[in-house]
């Protein structure tokens, strides 16, 4: 199996990048559900559940730094064939894919109001500690930190990690399996170990 992607497939970085990525996202939803779901407020169990879904915010927004640059310097597969319309959509979800990848993470960290434990490891500042809020939101904006999470609270829990992001998802999923098992081209396959 090739490192780099080439016209047939996607190489093994990229692979790998991919299913981390899903993985680390199944990880944040299930970790940040359990919370609410399990947990009573201001427990040692609730607040570990809590630095878990942000421990793992940071390492998505990592790894989709690493994502982008390794898209950005590689080839990607050829398309399989379709018609216009498929091809367009497929570039649209890619898209919002990646949109959702960079925004999630950031608003997370930025209405974060807490400093993340990082796997228990070691400490990262909150946003409100850094001298970029100072500079930028406090001095520049004028804002307070409550009147500053409050819409980013919104985007990333109202509106992407609620609703948009489970829709982009699902629909990213359900279009792989429809190249799979109705249009039964490599659609998938070029995602998987199967060279096929």
């Amino acid at each position: 199996m090739s490192i780099k992607n080439t016209a047939d497939n996607y190489g093994s970085i990229a692979k790998w990048l991919h299913w981390m990525t899903a993985l680390l996202f199944l990880g944040a939803y299930m970790s940040v559900y359990y919370r609410h779901w399990f947990t009573e407020a201001k427990t040692p169990e609730n607040w570990n559940a809590l630095q878990l879904h942000f421990s793992i915010g940071v390492t998505i927004a990592v790894i989709v730094v690493l994502r982008v640059v390794w898209r950005l310097t590689n080839r990607q597969p050829t398309l399989e064939p379709g018609t216009q319309l498929e091809h367009l959509a497929a570039h649209l979800g890619h898209y919002a894919l990646y949109a959702l990848m960079i925004i999630m993470p950031l608003t997370g960290y930025l209405g974060t109001g807490a400093n993340t434990e990082y796997f228990f490891l070691f400490d990262i500042p909150k946003f409100e500690d850094t001298q970029l809020f100072t500079s930028l939101v406090q001095d520049g904006l004028g804002l307070t930190f409550k009147a500053f999470e409050k819409p980013i609270d919104f985007i990333h829990k109202d509106i992407l990690g609620a609703w948009l992001a489970w829709i982009l998802i699902a629909g990213h999923a359900l279009a792989a399996l429809y190249h799979h098992r109705i249009k039964r081209d490599r659609t998938l396959r070029k995602m998987t170990i199967d060279k096929s």
